[in-house]
């Protein structure tokens, strides 16, 4: 085979492995048709578990409906076999949650009512154990002869025994009321019966546990879900007797309270979200909220990312009837959208009402954003109060200015908003606007000034560095370049061996002629 040959084979080998894994597609096991097979899987499941055993003790179940039976056996045999070619094309979780128990832990996260799923499973367990009770209470009473005594099931040849409806829901109910313990049943008087009847005692008190501890576990999640719905009342309760609150506002607390909880209302979205994903979390708080929010008229028309972000600020609150919102001269760090309920402009003696706002407005948007010649400045300019029961959103200045920091082109629109609304209310000057705004110019161009001296101080100081640096290198180099020309002079042992070969010679050396020429006699001085 040529080279050209082998390439071509290679280049095409993965489109013929991507078609082979496309016509045989691997299932997600956290997908919806996996979910699905496995309910299908629940029937022949069933079938055996509870059926076969009937047709084994009843014989005439069994020869009775017998094309049924085969066409019902192998029908569960083909979903079998299907089964097998399932799990053989079904995904795993590496790094996820592997559920093993997965018909019914996927339908008891899917389904919305998880405590009534789990008591229907108790249940269907409780039926089981008491189908395969009867059953074997039948083959029994056929093992030891029907109507033998009054502890089996009666002699078929008596009047309305013979019938296999009669006879199943015979042994169903006498079964029963063994494992319950509650009703008067014969008493045994074979051994076989005797160890029948101790079994089933075993098994009932084993079954009155396990009953206990799932009522228990069902009861336990279900006030630990309220719990973590809606504030606990207990603790506040204690809190307003032992600090002697009077007995009207005591009222009023439990009232409110009580309005939670019976009208499912839930203050705490946040600490009850707080596990998910953040991106979930937006998702679904926007599919909650964000139509609420999308009604304010500062809000309109900007980004979905910003109103998805502001979405996530928002804080439910609910306030009992007659309790002030905001009231005439506070400081405004907050606003609020009316969700539900009614909320009434009262004048300062808390009577005369000037407007009634309902589900959809909003007040309090002004305070929060920062508009020049705001004559009001950060004050509410009106008494607000709650008429009934009312759920309001609060967003803070501090939520709305952390989101508005990244969208500087919302928050000058939401600014000319809130400029327009002024206007109509009489409530901006302008002068004080336009001092304003000729302040924010001489500053910024300050700033500018600023910001150019530095740049050219930055240029200085760049240039310096790089003469540093040149200087550097250029002694650097200097200095390797002595380092060469050292290593050529004789080093300080060589001296001394050439001393010591001097003074081992005939005479003194030249230098030492030299210097004594120099020194003269002794005594010359």
């Amino acid at each position: 085979m040529s080279q050209d040959s082998k390439v071509k084979t290679t280049e095409s080998s993965p489109p013929v492995q991507s078609k082979a894994r496309k016509t045989l597609p691997v299932l997600d096991p956290s997908g919806d048709y996996y979910y699905w097979w496995l309910n299908t899987m629940v029937f022949p499941v069933m079938y055996n578990l509870i059926i076969i055993v009937c047709r084994a003790c009843f014989p005439d179940l069994q020869h009775g409906y017998l094309a049924a039976w085969f066409v019902l056996d192998y029908t569960s045999d083909l979903l079998y076999l299907l089964d097998i070619v399932v799990r053989f094309h079904t995904g795993f979780l590496e790094q996820g949650i592997l559920v093993v128990d997965k018909a019914f832990d996927r339908t008891e996260t899917r389904t919305a009512y998880p405590n009534a799923f789990r008591i229907a499973k108790l249940m269907l367990y409780i039926f089981v154990v008491i189908h395969w009770n009867s059953c074997l209470y039948f083959a029994l009473s056929q093992y030891l002869g029907f109507g033998r005594d009054a502890w089996v099931y009666p002699d078929p040849a008596q009047p309305g025994f013979e019938r296999l409806r009669r006879q199943y829901l015979y042994s169903f109910y006498f079964s029963t009321l063994i494992l319950t313990t509650v009703g008067d049943i014969p008493l045994p008087e074979r051994e076989e019966e005797f160890l029948f009847m101790v079994g089933d005692f075993l098994l009932a008190v084993m079954g009155f546990a396990t009953i206990m501890g799932s009522m228990s576990s069902v009861i336990y999640n279900m006030n630990t879900a309220d719990a973590a719905f809606y504030p606990d009342h207990a603790l506040v309760k204690k809190y307003m007797k032992l600090q002697h609150v009077n007995r009207r506002l005591e009222r009023r607390v439990i009232d409110w309270y009580q309005h939670l909880q019976i009208n499912k209302k839930m203050t705490n979205e946040v600490a009850i979200l707080q596990h998910l994903p953040e991106r979930l979390r937006a998702e679904v708080a926007v599919s909650v909220h964000l139509s609420t929010l999308s009604r304010v008229q500062i809000f309109q028309n900007c980004e979905a990312s910003l109103l998805e972000e502001l979405v996530l600020k928002l804080q439910p609150q609910t306030y009992s009837p007659g309790e002030y919102v905001c009231r005439k001269g506070d400081i405004g760090r907050e606003m609020y959208i009316i969700r539900e309920g009614q909320l009434a402009v009262v004048a300062d003696d808390g009577v005369t009402q000037y407007a009634v706002l309902g589900a959809g407005l909003y007040f309090g948007e002004i305070s929060i954003i920062n508009i020049k010649g705001n004559m009001s400045g950060n004050r509410r300019t009106a008494n607000i109060k709650s008429l009934g029961y009312s759920d309001l959103f609060c967003l803070s200045k501090e939520d709305l200015r952390e989101v508005l920091s990244e969208y500087p082109q919302a928050q000058a629109v939401m600014e000319e908003k809130g400029r327009e609304i002024l206007l109509k209310m009489n409530k901006l000057d302008i002068n004080a606007e336009a001092a304003e705004i000729a302040l924010q110019e001489a500053t910024e161009s300050r700033l500018r000034g600023l910001d150019q001296q530095l740049d050219d101080l930055q240029t200085k100081f760049a240039r310096l560095l790089a003469e540093l640096e040149s200087s550097a290198l250029k002694i650097a180099y200097r200095i390797e370049r002595l380092e060469w020309q050292t290593r050529e002079w004789p080093m300080p042992e060589e001296l001394a061996e050439a001393d010591d070969e001097g003074e081992s010679g005939e005479g003194p050396s030249k230098d030492e002629e030299g210097r004594a020429s120099q020194e003269g006699p002794p005594g010359s001085e």
